[in-house]
C-alpha cells in the first residue's frame, strides 16, 4: 500500500505550479460557488454588480464633479470617475474575498489536503464575473458619450495583467496575515477606504505636484487606472506612471507567493 507522507515546508519556498494546476479542478468548483454564494437569495442577484459601481460613480459626479468641482482632465466626469472604479472595485474587493478567504474555509484546511493558495486564488478569480459586468456598463458610457478608444487599447492586457498580479499579491500576503492576526478582517474595510483616496479615482495624477508624481506612480493602481483613461479616451499613453507601478506590482506578486508559502505550515494550527 502507498502512502504519502505531507510534512510542512521550511524557509523561503516558491510556489509549487505543477501541484496547483493537478487540483485545477478544484480552484473552478470553489470559484464557481463564490460566485453562487455572493448572490444566493439575492432579489438583485448579480444585479448588484451593476448597482453598487454605478450608484458609487453618480455620487462622486455630485460630490467631486458637481459641488467640489475637481478637474476631470476635459472629460465629463461620469466617465473620468467609472474608467476608475472599474479596475478599482475589482481590486478592492479581491483584498476583502482574499483576506477572509483562509480563516472562512478553516474546516476545508483542517480535514483534508490541498494547496492552501487555491483559497485566495478562487475568491480573487470570483470576482472576474463583476469585474466583467462593470466592463459592459463602460462600454454602454461611452457608447452614449460617443467615445472611441483609440490603437492604444491594444495595450489593454498589459494592464489587466498588472491589476491581477497586485491583487493576487496583496491578497496573498493578507489572507496569511488574517490566520493569525483577525485584526486584519476588520481593519481592511477601514484601510481600503483610505486607499482609495490614495488612487487617482476622484481626481487626476496632474493634480499631483510634478515633483512627487513619481513617487506617486509607485502605486500600481495609478499606473492602471490611468492608463485605462488614456486607452480608453484615445490620449497618450501615461507610461511614466505605468511602469513604476508594474515593476511594484510584480514584487508584490513575488513576495505573496513566497510569504504565503512560508506561513502555509501554520495554517492548520491555528484557523
Amino acid at each position: 500500500m502507498n502512502k504519502t507522507i505531507i510534512e510542512p515546508t521550511k524557509g523561503w519556498k516558491f510556489i509549487d505550479f505543477q501541484e496547483l494546476w493537478k487540483y485545477k479542478d478544484l480552484l473552478y468548483f470553489l470559484t464557481v460557488r463564490g460566485i453562487k454564494a455572493r448572490y444566493a437569495q439575492s432579489v438583485l442577484g448579480v444585479g448588484w454588480a451593476i448597482i453598487q459601481p454605478l450608484f458609487t460613480t453618480l455620487v462622486f459626479t455630485v460630490v467631486f464633479g458637481g459641488l467640489a468641482k475637481v478637474d476631470s482632465d476635459g472629460m465629463p466626469y461620469i466617465l473620468f470617475s467609472y474608467l476608475a472604479l472599474w479596475p478599482w472595485n475589482y481590486f478592492s474587493g479581491t483584498l476583502s474575498e482574499s483576506a477572509n478567504s483562509l480563516v472562512a474555509n478553516a474546516g476545508m484546511i483542517t480535514k483534508v489536503y490541498f494547496p492552501r493558495l487555491i483559497l485566495p486564488l478562487a475568491a480573487i478569480f470570483s470576482k472576474l464575473l463583476d469585474f466583467i459586468i462593470s466592463f459592459v456598463i463602460l462600454l454602454v458610457l461611452l457608447i452614449y458619450f460617443k467615445v472611441v478608444p483609440g490603437f492604444g487599447i491594444v495595450f489593454l492586457p498589459l494592464l489587466m495583467i498588472q491589476l491581477l498580479l497586485c491583487s493576487l499579491g496583496i491578497g496573498m500576503v493578507l489572507s496569511a496575515m488574517a490566520v493569525q492576526y483577525r485584526d486584519v478582517k476588520y481593519a481592511l474595510s477601514f484601510v481600503v477606504q483610505l486607499l482609495l483616496y490614495t488612487a487617482p479615482v476622484v481626481y487626476s495624477t496632474t493634480a499631483v505636484p510634478e515633483k512627487w508624481q513619481f513617487v506617486y506612480s509607485l502605486n500600481p493602481m495609478v499606473g492602471v487606472i490611468e492608463g485605462i483613461r488614456a486607452m480608453f479616451l484615445d490620449r497618450q499613453i501615461p507610461w511614466e506612471w505605468i511602469w513604476p507601478g508594474a515593476i511594484v506590482g510584480v514584487v508584490l506578486f513575488v513576495f505573496g507567493l513566497f510569504y504565503f508559502r512560508r506561513m502555509e505550515k501554520v495554517f492548520a494550527d491555528v484557523a
